[in-house]
């Protein structure tokens, strides 16, 4: 770890944690911070895809390394005193699992390495000078949901034809939307849709907005990748199978219960690449040197028997072109 270039950039900034040499951690095993907005559950695989990641280059928990996880449930409002907990242990690198994930822990300490997962450019958020050469306590990856936000509506609105008008859900506390909501206008236009924004900070507001979607006749609804609809897809799904209303999401978790069809990057694959990640900093690199990443799976999934519920037909190119049917 090379300390000076963290003691520069440090700067007048506040640091809550010390310097040290992983190598002289008091553990004979160095700790594996792990900081998931998500509930346990929801994170199960990502969490067996970066113990698998640091499995393959011979890092095991119980030999070598110890994983201490922390979860926020979907309420990024907790990520803070997580942060505290974990950074507390005096681990040897942090896993962050969404942006206001890494920035929980980064506000508290420019010492302890962080490797993160973003939706929205980490540069622009503070976490990295630059993708190529980051310079600070953070490294991970950075997929850009700018063009993502596109493609999806261009998928919904080839499962339904006709639509014109889409409700796009999002957590106007979560710096996760902040790329999307940029790209949506320009995105929507290009299409012919017009848009409605809904901005949900808890899950005791999902039932008033999808009533009020199905009341303004709303064809079908786009939502955000915030944890707060991750964590609570199933309630999600549910409402919006009740409302009649076909709905894309960004991950594979929302169609496996019961949504219509998703489009986004394979986390178990970011969660794996984070493995290797991780171990190039336990062997001594620096986060500021390690570039950030950008992923290369992206996968659709199309559930067929929520389709058919729905009365729709979906186009044989749409289901060529998934990843996964679920019938």
């Amino acid at each position: 770890m090379r300390r000076r270039e963290f003691i520069a950039l440090v700067g007048g900034a506040a640091t809550a944690y010390p310097l040290r040499a992983w190598a002289q951690n008091a553990s004979s095993r160095p700790i594996i911070g792990v900081l998931s907005p998500l509930s346990a559950a929801t994170a199960e695989r990502n969490i067996e895809a970066l113990r698998a990641g640091l499995r393959e280059l011979g890092y095991m928990e119980d030999r070598n390394i110890k994983l201490e996880l922390r979860f926020a449930d979907g309420a990024i409002e907790r990520l803070p005193n997580l942060a505290t907990e974990l950074l507390a242990l005096n681990p040897a690198v942090i896993v962050a699992g969404s942006p206001p994930a890494a920035l929980a822990v980064q506000r508290q300490t420019r010492a302890i390495p962080i490797v993160m997962n973003s939706t929205t450019d980490p540069v622009v958020l503070g976490l990295a000078n630059s993708i190529g050469r980051p310079g600070g306590n953070v490294t991970g990856l950075w997929w850009g949901d700018e063009v993502l936000i596109g493609k999806r509506l261009e998928l919904l609105k080839q499962a339904v034809p006709g639509i014109s008008r889409v409700g796009v859900f999002i957590n106007p506390t979560d710096v996760t939307n902040i790329d999307d909501l940029k790209a949506l206008p320009a995105a929507a236009a290009g299409l012919g849709l017009a848009t409605r924004v809904f901005e949900l900070r808890t899950s005791a507001e999902f039932q008033g907005a999808f009533e009020t979607a199905k009341r303004e006749g709303l064809q079908g609804l786009h939502f955000s990748l915030a944890p707060l609809f991750v964590s609570n897809r199933v309630d999600v799904v549910r409402l919006a199978a009740n409302a009649r209303l076909p709905a894309i999401y960004g991950f594979r978790e929302f169609p496996v219960v019961g949504g219509l069809m998703s489009y986004g990057t394979s986390l178990t694959d970011l969660y794996r690449r984070k493995g290797a990640l991780v171990a190039k900093i336990l062997k001594g690199a620096s986060p500021a040197d390690l570039p950030i990443e950008r992923p290369t799976k992206f996968e659709l999934l199309v559930n067929l028997k929520t389709a058919q519920a729905l009365g729709l037909s979906m186009p044989s190119t749409l289901l060529t072109l998934a990843d996964e049917v679920i019938e």
